[in-house]
Order: structure tokens, then C-alpha cells, then sequence
């Protein structure tokens, strides 16, 4: 879509996340959207290239923590190092959505927003781009917070949900040819228990959180004016000082005495207005080791891959390894298991548990072993 009418448009990829739960592989050193788990470079990587075919070079710009900036600077992958945020700690989606506001708005006072998630895998990438494009369409025309849902096939306990209400019809600019749906939205939802995600898949109104989200900067800045007063002024206060020697103390100090609350949460589920398009693009959030097997078995990656030849199994099924290179695994008799090595740690876990790993770390933390982290 990048022509004349993409000037004003901006994404804003967040990447300030820990990933703990693919640990041991992500660590503070190296989160989990520096990684590369497939061979094909690493999730931030993918990203940027994804969403260049929107949105021009100057305009990408990613949120990150310092250890994230030098991860950047020390392998390029197509953002310019003028466009890299750096949060001072890491205070959830809406702080760091309203410290990239500042910036884009200083940039660009009639800015359109892409904000993305910097490690989610796509598959049908001309299909994500699609809806984007629609989203940004939208954004302009509508002045609303637009986001986009991802139709659920299964009661997933990973992800937050969006529950949708009035279906809307599609502008007439993207009514032919789009196999998309267009909602307003009714609420958002947390991860759920295993029996409400059950009752959200057979209502039929609720979709997974894909944490896309487009708007036009003054509708985000309204949003948070409105639901989260204290962080607009906190914004205001950021916006003034950009470009100034007395920058960084502000955003320091601004981090200093802000909570965690994610845009969920502290600004979406307030709005008056919140619209979602909804489609299929082959999304996953891959927020697990059960999500990464899931993507590697559908590839046939399972034993080759991440394994190399240096795998011996001797009647097991639906094993996932993943190991240093030089190093041999050996499983006999054993199913359903998910095992991950790497130089200092190692983690045995049974297929369907993985989403307990970030336990890990809670442990690790408690009995003072953070050099694992």
C-alpha cells in the first residue's frame, strides 16, 4: 500500500517483552523476539519486513528496553537507529504505547498508528497486510481505536479474547473481495480458565486478542486523556521535553512512579468506541513451547531442524528437542514431551504444560539463581 497516502502513517512494534515463557532458550539477555526459532530469522526481523510493506522505513520505529537497543544496533534489521525508544523499565502495554504516542506525535501531529507486537508469527502475510491496510483506512476515516481479531477454532487459555457486538457493515472502499468481518467491540477479556475459554468458543462472539491495534494518534491521545488521566498528563509532560536536554530525567522520572496496566485494560476496555476487524492470516502468538512445537510439527521441522541428526528416538511419538548443536539427545519410550536444552539449563516438560515454564523463573528468582534468567 505505500504511496502518497502512507506519509502519515507510523507502526510502533513493542518489543520490550521477556518471553519467560519459552525459557530456557529466552533470557533477559536475549528475549524471546530476538530469537530465531525456525531458521528464518529472528521474530523482531520478521516483523520489521512484514510490516515495510506498509508503512515506510523512516516511519517504523520499535519500543525496547536499553538491553533491547544494543540487541538492535548489534544486529540491524532494517530500523534505523534514530527510531528506537528506549523504555527505562518495562511497565506494560500502556505506558509503553504512551511513551510511543509521544514520539510519533512530536514527529507527526496527524500521525496514523500501526502498534504491533514484535514477536507474534505470521503465515499468510499478504492476508495480514490486507487487513492492516483496511485498519488504517478505517483509523483515517473513522477517528476510532481499531484492532483485530483472530477467529478462534479452539478454547485457548493463552490468549486474552475480544467479545464482538454489532456486526457492521464494510465500507464501500473494502467490500469486494475481503473474506474479513467488521464489529464493534462489546468488551476484552483476560486469558480465561480452560471451562470459560469452552464457553467463549461456543458463544461464537468472542475472538482471540491478536495486541494489533491502529488509530490515529489524537484518538489514542483522547482515549488516554479520558481513561487514564494521570498517564496523559504523564505523555504531555514526555511530548514537551522530546528533543530536549532534559529528556531522559522526564521519561525517567515518568517510570519512576507509573504502574503496570496494559492497554487492555487501562484504556481499550474504557473507550467509547473500539472497532475490530477480523480475519485469518495464519497468527499465533507463540507464547508457549506447545505453540512453537505446534508450528515446527506443522512445518515437518519435528527431529530435523532443531535437532539436526543427532537425535535417537526409539518408540516415542510426538517428541519436540531442541539442543546446542554437537550434542546428542537420545528418548526411548516416551510421548508427548517437550525437552529443551541449551548450555547452562535443560527443561523436560510434558506437551500441554508449557504454559506453566514462566513458573520457572518466579522459583528461579525466589531462590536467588537470576544468573539462569
Amino acid at each position: 500500500m505505500k504511496d502518497a497516502s502512507t506519509h502519515h502513517v507510523f507502526a510502533l512494534i513493542m518489543a520490550g517483552g521477556a518471553g519467560r515463557n519459552l525459557w530456557p532458550v529466552s533470557r533477559k539477555k536475549i528475549p524471546k523476539q530476538f530469537l530465531d526459532l525456525f531458521d528464518e530469522g529472528t521474530m523482531i526481523a520478521q516483523t520489521v519486513e512484514r510490516i515495510r510493506r506498509s508503512v515506510r522505513d523512516e516511519n517504523i520505529l520499535v519500543i525496547t528496553g536499553e538491553n533491547g537497543r544494543k540487541l538492535l544496533l548489534d544486529n540491524p534489521c532494517g530500523i534505523l537507529p534514530e527510531n528506537i525508544i528506549v523504555e527505562p523499565s518495562s511497565r506494560n502495554t500502556a505506558p509503553c504505547i504512551a511513551l510511543g504516542t509521544a514520539h510519533i506525535k512530536k514527529r507527526d501531529p496527524d500521525a496514523i498508528t500501526v502498534v504491533i507486537p514484535s514477536d507474534h508469527l505470521v503465515l499468510d502475510e499478504d492476508a495480514f497486510i490486507t487487513i492492516v491496510d483496511a485498519g488504517i483506512e478505517m483509523a483515517r476515516e473513522r477517528n476510532a481505536l481499531v484492532t483485530i481479531g483472530i477467529n478462534a477454532d479452539r478454547p485457548e487459555t493463552v490468549y486474552g479474547y475480544i467479545q464482538a457486538d454489532e456486526e457492521l457493515p464494510l465500507p464501500a472502499a473494502l467490500s469486494g473481495g475481503y473474506d474479513f468481518r467488521f464489529f464493534k467491540v462489546k468488551a476484552f477479556a483476560e486469558k480465561p480458565d480452560y471451562t470459560t475459554a469452552v464457553h467463549f468458543l461456543e458463544s461464537r462472539d468472542f475472538f482471540w486478542n491478536s495486541g494489533v491495534f491502529i488509530w490515529h494518534i489524537d484518538a489514542i491521545a483522547l482515549a488516554f486523556e479520558r481513561s487514564m488521566p494521570d498517564l496523559h498528563k504523564d505523555l504531555l509532560n514526555i511530548y514537551h521535553h522530546l528533543g530536549t536536554s532534559e529528556e531522559q530525567k522526564v521519561i525517567e522520572d515518568v517510570y519512576s512512579w507509573i504502574h503496570p496496566v496494559s492497554i487492555d485494560v487501562g484504556v481499550m476496555e474504557k473507550a467509547e468506541e473500539v472497532l475490530m476487524l477480523t480475519g485469518e492470516f495464519g497468527w499465533t502468538d507463540l507464547g508457549s513451547w506447545d505453540e512453537v512445537m505446534k508450528v515446527a510439527g506443522s512445518r515437518a521441522l519435528l527431529g530435523e531442524v532443531n535437532s539436526g541428526k543427532s537425535l535417537v528416538q526409539i518408540d516415542c511419538e510426538n517428541i519436540y528437542v531442541r539442543k546446542p548443536a554437537g550434542k546428542i539427545v537420545c528418548t526411548i519410550g516416551v510421548s508427548d514431551v517437550i525437552i529443551i536444552d541449551t548450555e547452562d539449563a535443560l527443561l523436560v516438560c510434558n506437551k500441554g504444560l508449557s504454559h506453566r515454564v514462566g513458573e520457572v523463573a518466579d522459583v528461579l528468582r525466589r531462590e536467588g539463581l537470576q544468573q539462569y534468567l
